[in-house]
């Protein structure tokens, strides 16, 4: 168990404490009304000693009007508690969901900024259980933590003050328990967060095994594995509950041996202070006195107890937002990037070689090329050339590792990540469609774009006919990744995002290998609109469609096996030719 690393309580408490600044100001109100209603709980034990000693010691002083003074100061006291607390429950909470707010929305932003290698080693599943359900508690967290325990250490110190001016002894008898308390729950805290960490990574793969059945339902119906995806969600379940078990487990050790603690020292209050009372060493109404402080002190770790699970919650919700948070981008942008402008779209790969870093085998090797502007270059070659990898470089979704990529002559990695990226258009084989409408998952391509323009844009992809003859026409929802549409359909809709932004660099990854013959007929005429005047780049399986490019790069693990024109590389007979006359005989 201790063998899995934890962060450490201190670097925890750092990285969170800061969110408290912006808030200060709520959260010292919130300490001041936490000190009176603590106050307010410590003056009552004294009221009940001073009253319990006059009828003893001095009846005849005891008036209706001295008792009428303590009820009305003490009434007075309890107006103020409560609208200190109202405060506390109020306020203070809100204080928290704002922290809770702007902690998720740091983490969204740092996960807008990591790169592909990130998403491809880490679920989706466990990423939504850390942006949403981890963080449920730091509300509570952000405002209990502090409040809690400044409450317990004012009472803690004004009652050892207190009690030691009544009687040291006693006193010392008493609070000697206390630093063998704090073993305990140092020791069961720590086992708890770890409890609920294991937790926390069960639910994300609870999320993540859902979400991967739920988005492959069609595959799940098809095959009839309805049966196995149930059997896979119980075990993960299964381990859920046993993950819950092990931290009930420790949670009640914790609560059993406090528990515990708190019958010795009403023992030892008992015991101890009837002997001291036989001896004239305390007096009963200091007794009384001192079991109500005390009932107020056990009343306190009762507090913390039930607030440690709450704590300990937090503490691991803050530990998997910091994993995430710590997790280095590897795309960073140069301190003085400046903006890529009026790019012409000539490109220049100098000696590049590329390999992830997980693997010490380069997917890609010294290579180099120069493009010029309008040039059309296909890429074609077996799987695993490196055909996509070396097209993934242009944008920097990756870095290469070695060499250097240039557009119009300029470093990309001397240029601005948003510049790069708004100058470079891609359209894929899988389509992304955002769950809203038509019209809406065009406008992704230029947000600031016209209605006038979205149409256009639609046009010019062959998509307006068929958008036309949706029920709602533009304001159609799509559904889900776009479920509500055919392939040919949802290519056409990314080709029209791709028009409406009009950028001088097109990326086509098997843009219509995906596609039945019709559609891919209109889709292969839209992205030929596409391409005009464009440096583009087609990553094609059908040899067919890219007979025309300028040059045809032959990729293969051995890096460009070939280059040239259709013409040169049949004429060539080498791979390429094969390749084609493979395919032209299907």
């Amino acid at each position: 168990m201790k063998a899995e690393k934890q962060m450490k309580l201190g670097y925890l408490m750092k990285r969170f404490i800061p969110y408290f600044g912006k808030y200060k100001h709520i959260l010292v109100f919130d300490l001041l009304c936490a000190s009176l209603t603590t106050v307010c709980e410590l003056v009552f034990p004294m009221l009940v000693r001073y009253i319990t000693d006059m009828g003893i010691n001095n009846m005849a002083g005891l008036t209706v009007g001295i008792i009428l003074k303590i009820g009305l100061f003490y009434l007075v006291l309890r107006i103020l508690d409560s609208a200190a607390n109202f405060y506390m429950a109020d306020t203070g909470h809100v204080m928290g969901a704002k922290i809770e707010t702007d902690m998720r929305r740091d983490l969204f932003d740092h996960l807008e900024r990591l790169s592909y290698s990130y998403y491809s080693e880490h679920k989706v599943g466990q990423i939504m259980a850390r942006i949403t359900s981890d963080l449920f508690d730091i509300t509570e967290f952000a405002h209990h933590c502090p409040e809690e325990f400044f409450i317990a250490a004012l009472k803690i110190i004004v009652s050892f003050i207190i009690l030691c001016g009544v009687n040291i002894p006693l006193t010392l008898i008493i609070f000697a328990s206390l630093p063998l308390i704090f073993v305990f729950v140092k020791f069961f805290n720590t086992r708890m967060r770890w409890a609920f960490k294991k937790q926390r990574d069960q639910i994300g793969e609870i999320n993540s095994q859902v979400e991967d059945s739920l988005l492959g339902i069609r595959v799940v119906k098809s095959f009839a594995n309805e049966d196995m995806e149930k059997e896979k969600f119980k075990e993960g379940n299964h381990r859920f509950l046993a993950a819950k078990k092990l931290g009930y487990f420790y949670m009640a050790g914790f609560q059993t041996s406090n528990r515990a603690f708190e019958g010795l020292m009403y023992l030892a209050v008992v015991v101890a202070g009837a002997i001291f009372m036989i001896r004239g060493k305390i007096t009963p109404a200091d007794l009384t006195a001192y079991l109500l402080y005390v009932s107020t002190l056990l009343a306190t770790l009762r507090t913390i107890i039930q607030f440690t699970e709450q704590f300990q919650r937090g503490m691991t919700g803050i530990e998997r937002f910091l994993e995430i948070m710590d997790a280095p981008a590897d795309i960073i942008e140069a301190e003085d990037a400046r903006e890529l402008k009026n790019v012409c779209g000539n490109i220049t790969f100098d000696n590049v070689s590329f390999r992830y870093h997980d693997d010490n085998n380069e997917v890609l090797s010294h290579i180099s090329l120069n493009i010029k502007k309008g040039d059309s270059i296909a890429l074609v070659g077996p799987s695993g050339g490196g055909k996509t990898t070396l097209c993934n470089l242009i944008p920097r979704f990756y870095d290469v590792t070695d060499g250097r990529i240039l557009i119009d002559g300029i470093d990309i990695k001397s240029v601005t990540l948003k510049s790069l990226r708004n100058s470079i258009g891609m359209v894929q084989q899988d389509v992304y469609l955002f769950s809203g409408t038509v019209y809406e998952n065009i406008a992704y391509g230029l947000p600031s774009a016209s209605r006038e323009d979205v149409i256009k844009a639609a046009k010019l992809a062959g998509a307006h006919e068929f958008i036309s003859l949706l029920d709602n026409g533009y304001n159609t929802y799509v559904g889900e990744r776009g479920v509500k549409l055919s392939g040919g359909q949802k290519q056409r809709i990314s080709i029209a995002r791709v028009f409406l932004k009009n950028p001088p660099i097109l990326i086509l990854d098997e843009a219509t290998s995906a596609l039945d013959n019709e559609s891919e007929r209109m889709v292969q005429e839209s992205l030929e609109k596409l391409a005009k005047g464009r440096t583009v780049f087609t990553i094609a399986h059908r040899l067919t469609t890219i007979r025309n490019a300028d040059v045809i790069l032959v990729l293969t693990e051995n890096g460009i096996e070939e280059q040239g024109t259709h013409e040169e590389l049949i004429a060539k007979g080498g791979l390429y030719s094969n390749l084609y006359s493979m395919y032209s005989s299907l």
